[in-house]
């Protein structure tokens, strides 16, 4: 049986660095919500069996979507962390071992679809799973207070995006596997590497931002213009 496609978005966050009492994923942009833009390549890519978002246990902002969206996405209590929304996710889905599921993030609104197919093409088959993330470009200095205290070195070096995709039951035992050990893996490729294991890169796109400062705002409805308000 061919394995299906699944999607969790962790939207359990309190997005502190944004200010204001409204959760960033709820803040508006050309009309929607920045979680609407995010789920919006996948609710309508008929390649997935369905998904999740993993939300607070006080969010006030799902049930004021539109019907029709929270008709085709179910939901469940996310965590403190990230890896206990996505392992809430993973626990609300009826996947199978062997399927595959993506995690994205609920604030990076802007994922062109050409990127999605990309990291789908690039991993249904590969052994370990793998993210869309981006060559570093720019030189990196390591501070020391308000100092240079060294240049990094780019070469090698590359940013880390979503969607991640891995079987569900190797991203299971990973974040299980982390969060018993006291870790907190920023995202679920670090805590599939803590196994040994080097998870695919698949070179995505610039326009594919997080929002984490209220002035991501203007380049994230610059970017959906770049990439399509239907995207």
């Amino acid at each position: 049986m061919t394995p299906k496609l699944w999607y969790v978005v962790p939207a359990a966050g309190a997005a502190r660095r944004m200010g204001g009492d409204t959760p960033k994923q709820y803040l508006s942009c050309r009309g929607r919500t920045l979680l609407e833009w995010s789920l919006a390549p996948f609710v309508t890519d008929p390649r997935f069996a369905g998904g999740v978002v993993a939300l607070a246990a006080d969010d006030a902002g799902w049930p004021a979507l539109p019907e029709a969206l929270r008709a085709r996405v179910a939901t469940t209590t996310g965590g403190r962390e990230r890896a206990d929304s996505v392992l809430a996710g993973l626990a609300a889905l009826p996947a199978a071992d062997d399927d595959w599921v993506l995690v994205h993030d609920a604030a990076r609104p802007c994922l062109p679809r050409e990127d999605l197919d990309r990291l789908i093409e690039a991993c249904r088959e590969d052994g370990v799973g793998g993210l869309l993330a981006l060559p570093v470009a720019d030189t990196l200095k390591r501070a020391d207070e308000a100092r240079v205290a060294a240049t990094v070195p780019r070469e090698g070096l590359w940013r880390a995006l979503t969607p991640q995709m891995f079987r569900a039951g190797l991203l299971r035992r990973a974040l299980l596997a982390a969060t018993a050990a006291g870790a907190v893996p920023g995202d679920e490729a670090t805590a599939v590497e803590r196994l040994g294991l080097q998870p695919r890169l698949v070179e995505g796109s610039a326009l594919n931002i997080k929002v984490t400062r209220p002035s991501d705002l203007a380049l994230v409805s610059a970017c959906l213009g770049l990439i399509g308000e239907d995207a």
